[in-house]
């Protein structure tokens, strides 16, 4: 009883009443508190209690302390629960709602197919593979069919990773493994399997999620149908869909008869969300289409698209990737050439660093939709204010210095804004520039890291004092949109990032500061070479699409100069994507609607991606496959440091072993 008591007296536990208090493991990618709203499965029970007029409080633990402290009464509940036979003496469980996706992970080159009413007959299409060897998880209960199923040959293990690997090695034929599940693993700890695996179609393990509430937690009964009553609600309404939708896991939708479909995915930017809403204009001028958006963060976007590629789902037909994605991803075969291009286009339009970021052996791969440098944003009348003066080319110690004497919390200003959430597109990006410009590097010449360094310690302190001591509350969860949102709302006094942003913070349609605006080059240390980047965000068209005619049609008409024509008529001038295209820059009244027009032209124009001959080094990233790993995972550690669990030289220790060990596995360090 003390234990439960003093779990209530915990800040934030509210024990008024309309207030549930869950408890949660965290099951990527389903939930977990560094997804966007902690993840579908939040996002879904929270809305469900809100039409029943909850709030939710929800914290996340290792399952089995969990799971002890909602079956204590300690918590209302637990979630995500798919195996219930384990916890009828302690909880009872909600209505189901849609949970994972198991299934049967091969080798390509294994040549098997079952029918597609497996997933109603798994145990006939499980003796029907019965000659082969399956891997699985030890104690994990796939399902009910597969636990009966004594005639099959299994190997357990105790991690999926393990089995991937004895997969990959040929070891076992099929592995059993929720799909989300295979592909985070490969995407995060085995980059190189990527393309040589599948899954057979459909799915065949298919299991539900509940709520288990707990049987001690007061008025557990009332919650139960209270839930039940909102996500009944949420079903009717088909806000499911929508919620499932916006994480990315939903899946392509059976062609209506008649009807062209298009899926398109796309990042949760105000410039691609801008191309949604005026596609509309490419409907029309092409009857018969429908188009399925899938909007999604940075992140999660990312993930999901590599899942496609990893399982060869064929889920999208038009990808957004950037400079990173397309030569690498051309070279492996996944994406479909824009060749034959017709003069109406102007390929020669576009500006030349961008078109080459693209382009794999003289072939365009992707066309580009925005392009960015970096630049630094600060408020003009908060400079003056404070008697400050911004040069044309600040230092990191003019920025420190600047953000701890206009940092005002109290007046609603916080000194600097910067990315902070975990991701290598979101603080990576900028951490790495910094540590260009502290004269740091990823790798040396023969590909050993380099992250113990002391440029890199110098940039990480200084990054997580700026952020720590004149930044935002809970800075770790803010990325480019937060921190956009944050400085547009009049928040930050500093923001340094993307060029890009200036048509949102220009606009007064979207910005609050539209009128006191002030930019400069983004800071530099020791070193200006590398301390600002050039990324494309581009529209490609991957080769599992099977529909590739309207797919490049969609492509070229949303990456063209009439485009750019219709979101000026349309939204203004400043307005338009920027940093693609010469013609763009030519336009009298983008230059008299955009003042930032004629910087980010040449910033972009001057900038490059990787440093010319040193490919280890690299600007925002380094072009190898396995980068999307460590930066993820480098990317977390630091988060972890401005959450306060871990300190600066902790995590680059850290980081260092585990980023040496991958580099190892993956053959670029000889034992």
């Amino acid at each position: 009883m003390a234990c439960a008591l003093a779990l209530f007296m915990l800040p934030g536990w509210v024990l008024a009443g309309g207030t549930v208090r869950l408890v949660a493991a965290e099951m990527s990618p389903y939930i977990g508190p560094t997804h966007a709203r902690e993840g579908y499965v939040a996002e879904l029970v929270r809305a469900a209690f809100e039409r029943a007029g909850y709030r939710v409080e929800l914290r996340f633990y290792p399952l089995a302390r969990a799971r002890s402290m909602a079956a204590a009464g300690q918590a209302d509940g637990l979630l995500p629960v798919s195996d219930s036979r384990s916890l009828e003496d302690d909880f009872v469980l909600s209505a189901p709602f849609p949970g994972a996706s198991g299934g049967l992970l091969k080798k390509r080159t294994l040549k098997l197919s079952y029918p597609a009413d497996a997933p109603g007959k798994p145990l006939d299409t499980l003796r029907a593979l019965s000659g082969l060897r399956f891997g699985a998880v030890r104690g994990a209960s796939v399902s009910q069919a597969f636990d009966q199923a004594d005639f099959l040959k299994r190997d357990y293990v105790d991690r999926d990773l393990q089995n991937l690997d004895k997969l990959a090695l040929g070891r076992i034929d099929l592995m059993v493994v929720d799909k989300f599940r295979a592909s985070d693993l490969m995407i995060l700890h085995r980059p190189h399997l990527i393309g040589q695996l599948e899954f057979l179609n459909p799915p065949l393990f298919r299991s539900d999620f509940h709520i288990a509430f707990s049987r001690k937690a007061p008025n557990h009964d009332r919650l139960l149908a209270d839930f039940n009553r909102g996500l009944s609600a949420l079903v009717a309404e088909g806000r499911i869909d929508d919620i499932l939708l916006r994480h990315g896991l939903s899946v392509r939708k059976p062609v209506v008869s008649g009807r062209e479909v298009l899926t398109i995915a796309t990042v949760n930017n105000p410039d691609m969300l801008l191309m949604r809403k005026l596609s509309e204009e490419f409907v029309r001028q092409n009857p018969g289409v429908r188009i399925e958006w899938r909007v999604l963060d940075e992140n999660s976007l990312r993930t999901r698209l590599m899942t496609d590629l990893a399982t060869a789902d064929g889920q999208f037909d038009v990808m957004t990737i950037g400079s990173y994605e397309a030569p690498m991803w051309a070279a492996r075969g996944w994406l479909t050439p824009f060749d034959d291009l017709p003069p109406a286009y102007g390929v020669d339009d576009l500006l030349p660093p961008v078109r080459e970021s693209l382009t794999h052996r003289d072939r365009l791969y992707a066309l580009p939709f925005y392009a960015e440098s970096s630049m630094t944003y600060y408020r003009r009348d908060l400079f003056a204010r404070a008697g400050l003066t911004m040069p044309a080319q600040p230092g990191w110690a003019d920025i420190q210095r600047f953000a701890a004497a206009l940092h005002d919390p109290a007046a609603g200003v916080y000194g600097i804004c910067l990315r902070g959430r975990p991701g290598w597109g979101e603080n990576v990006t900028l951490l790495t520039t910094m540590a260009n410009s502290f004269g740091g590097r990823w790798f040396d010449e023969n590909w050993k890291p380099e992250l113990d360094s002391e440029p890199w310690r110098e940039a990480v302190r200084l990054y997580v004092d700026l952020l720590r001591r004149y930044g935002p509350p809970d800075a770790h969860l803010n990325g480019f949109n937060e921190s956009l949102e944050l400085f547009a709302r009049g928040k930050c006094a500093l923001w340094v990032d993307a060029t890009v942003a200036a048509g949102m913070l220009y606009n007064p349609k979207t910005s609050k500061v539209a009128g006191q605006l002030g930019y400069a080059a983004a800071p530099v240390a020791r070193a200006r070479e590398g301390a600002n980047w050039l990324w494309v965000w581009a529209l490609a068209v991957p080769d599992t699409s099977p529909n590739k005619a309207l797919a490049r049609r969609f492509v070229q008409w949303a990456t063209s100069a009439d485009y750019i024509r219709l979101v000026a008529a349309r939204e203004g001038w400043v307005a338009v994507p920027p940093g693609t295209r010469q013609s763009t820059y030519g336009q009298p009244a983008y230059a008299a609607a955009a003042p930032f027009a004629r910087f980010v032209h040449e910033a972009v124009r001057s900038s490059n991606n990787q440093l010319p001959g040193r490919h280890y080094r690299g600007v925002q990233w380094v072009g190898i496959p396995e980068f999307p790993a460590i930066g993820h995972a480098f990317g977390a550690e630091i988060a972890r440091v401005l959450g306060g669990e871990l300190d600066v030289d902790s995590a680059l220790r850290k980081s260092q072993a585990d980023v040496t060990r991958l580099m190892r596995d993956s053959g670029y360090i000889r034992p």
